[in-house]
């Protein structure tokens, strides 16, 4: 037994999957997919072949019509789900037929009133870090790559959209869909349609994305759409928001080289969806939160943009290296405004990433191993030790060796990365191994153990010096003595300043003081969800009760868990009645957040209650 994730049940010794063709029926009455999909794997195997499943069910699993046998293991893990066990028989294909869950960890289904235009149905996947297991048997590893393609049976008056390029929309044919003959479906019905899909590049399965509904698009630039509920306000506000995406690419291009995606089109998902965004190639997605009106919101599709090379191109081999995706788009990311916003937007967004690195570490003060860059995660569920750790002290280690090396340097070092490993997936020894050989003597320089293996923050990590943060921070140490900001001293002002500011007020302040604070800058009223969350956060930890209806409205509203998991933290280290509000609050909109967020709410309240 050698497995290659603690994640996954996948075995070094069995041949990998190189791709996958998926037939997927939608049933939106049942919340359910029925589905084929036909395996091809490197080499042929015989014995023992193992897949991760959570909450499928396995009708078939056949070569040439020939039944091959398969077991689930009697028991599910946990964190990993249920063991598939495939017998071969020096097969190097097979097809295996299933139906997901109305549970399924990787889908939500929305009934028209959870939607933005109220009138129609939708689902879509969020699949990172281990949910496409609940979608279709994989090797739901980053370390394993797959090619796919795949045919969608849906209502026709609904729409689709993949992290792949789209073939073709057309009328079902009786001959799409051989293996689920047996299931009965009514797969020709005039009221359905089929539209195909083709993923060329490999791709880890946690890049596996479609969502399906009403859906409409604007062009925003040569490589881009942008998508959302036809009907709803959002799309033009997402078209106006994104328009400058062209530049940031050519920009991404100038740092990284090629892109190498052909399409970035993205998808404003309904407000449910748990991420600010996820970097599903060819197809992002993202919360309506990000659509500020003042054109911030791109910062976050910079994010995602960024993922392009480092992430997608290169990968992680086990969320244990998280910090190889995460960090490395976060620098690249901030590389990317700096050019397109200018020095000062990229400051801010260091400085709010360095004070929420200290607050991860104070987080994680009684467990620091997930203080460190590269850490042990087995037995450990990685949506419960999700953070910034890995975005913001993998940030500060690169900024670290660029400090060292210099800018131009830094950057050619860049451009042999990605060009060495691009399409590869690997491992924080693998990058050092690298660095070590392309910038002989960095390791006398630099701690490179300290910063990937140590826990908290490095002595020599980098909080901003840009004068426009300090006086911030001053201006938000100095609410202890009381003083509140001027009028003439926000005037220009935008949300990042804020959530600068209220990030780095001071424990000790007083509910008056919040009172009028709001009063005067109308924070808990900001379109800006950072801010009003930032706001009601501390209105929360300092008491002040008569924001709890605005924290009701903002609970309910969205689902996007960097605002959950403050609010519901915040509450229930409160006082009973802060816990008792907490939990109906819970059960009131939990129908409205996405299963990984349900559970992520859930294991706040065992941790705290």
């Amino acid at each position: 037994m050698a497995p290659v994730d603690p994640h996954s049940f996948t075995e070094s010794t069995q041949p990998a999957t190189t791709h996958i063709a998926l037939t997927l029926y939608f049933d939106f009455p049942s919340s359910t997919i029925h589905a084929s999909a036909l395996f091809t794997l490197q080499t042929p195997h015989s014995g023992p072949f193992f897949l991760d499943t959570r909450s499928l069910t396995i009708h078939s699993a056949l070569h040439a019509d020939q039944a091959i046998p398969f077991s689930l293991s009697a028991t599910s893990d946990p964190i990993k789900g249920t063991l598939l066990t495939l017998t071969l028989s020096n097969h190097s294909s097979f097809i295996l037929t299933f139906s997901t869950s109305p549970s399924s960890s990787a889908l939500q289904w929305l009934l028209p009133p959870q939607t933005c235009n109220k009138t129609h149905p939708y689902v879509y996947t969020q699949c990172q870090a281990i949910h496409a297991r609940s979608i279709f048997p994989s090797h739901d590893t980053p370390a394993r790559r797959i090619r796919y393609s795949a045919i969608l049976n849906i209502p026709s008056e609904l729409s689709a959209v993949m992290a792949a390029n789209h073939v073709t929309r057309r009328p079902p044919r009786d001959d799409d869909a051989p293996a689920l003959a047996s299931l009965n479906l009514n797969w020709c019905s005039q009221d359905r349609v089929v539209e195909e899909f083709v993923m060329e590049q490999p791709v880890p399965p946690y890049l596996f994305a479609f969502a399906v509904g009403q859906l409409g698009n604007r062009e925003v630039g040569p490589r881009t759409r942008v998508y959302a509920e036809e009907g709803s306000a959002v799309l033009d506000s997402a078209a106006k928001e994104f328009e400058g995406t062209e530049e940031m690419i050519r920009e991404g291009e100038k740092l990284f080289g090629e892109y190498d995606w052909e399409r970035f089109d993205l998808l404003v998902l309904p407000p449910s969806f748990p991420y600010g965004g996820m970097e599903n190639p060819k197809m992002v997605f993202l919360t309506p939160t990000v659509i500020k009106g003042d054109g911030s919101g791109a910062q976050v599709v910079a994010h995602e943009l960024a993922h392009s090379w480092t992430g997608n191109l290169i990968t992680n081999k086990t969320n244990e290296h998280f910090w190889l995706n995460e960090g490395f788009t976060t620098y690249a990311e901030r590389r990317i405004v700096e050019a397109v916003q200018g020095e000062k937007r990229a400051t801010l967004n260091v400085g709010i990433g360095w004070r929420g690195l200290n607050e991860e570490v104070e987080r994680f003060k009684d467990n620091l191993e997930f203080t460190k860059l590269k850490n042990n995660q087995q037995g450990i569920d990685p949506d419960d030790v999700y953070s910034q750790v890995p975005y913001e002290k993998g940030f500060q280690f690169l900024f670290r060796i660029e400090r060292q090396v210099g800018r131009s340097a830094f950057d050619e070092f860049l451009k042999k990365y990605i060009a060495k490993f691009k399409f590869q997936s690997i491992d924080t020894d693998t990058f050092l191994d690298f660095l070590k050989e392309n910038i002989p003597g960095i390791e006398k320089q630099i701690d490179l153990v300290l910063w990937t293996e140590g826990t908290g923050i490095p002595s020599d990590a980098y909080e901003p010096e840009l004068i426009v943060y300090k006086t911030i921070v001053s201006l938000a140490n100095e609410a202890a003595t009381g003083r509140m900001p001027g009028e003439d001293e926000v005037a220009d002002w935008q949300g990042q300043e804020w959530e600068l500011y209220l990030d780095n007020l001071p424990k000790s302040i007083e509910a008056s003081q919040i009172v009028a604070l709001d009063s005067r800058h109308k924070l808990s009223e900001s379109k800006d969800y950072e801010v009003k969350v930032s706001f009601l956060q501390r209105a929360i930890l300092c008491g002040c009760k008569e924001y709890y209806g605005e924290v009701e409205k903002t609970l309910k509203a969205v689902g996007r868990m960097k605002y959950l998991r403050p609010l519901y933290t915040a509450l229930v280290k409160g006082s009973e009645e802060d816990k008792v509000f907490a939990k109906r609050v819970f059960s009131e909109a939990r129908e409205c957040y996405h299963p990984i967020a349900q559970s992520v709410v859930v294991s706040i309240f065992s941790k705290h209650m």
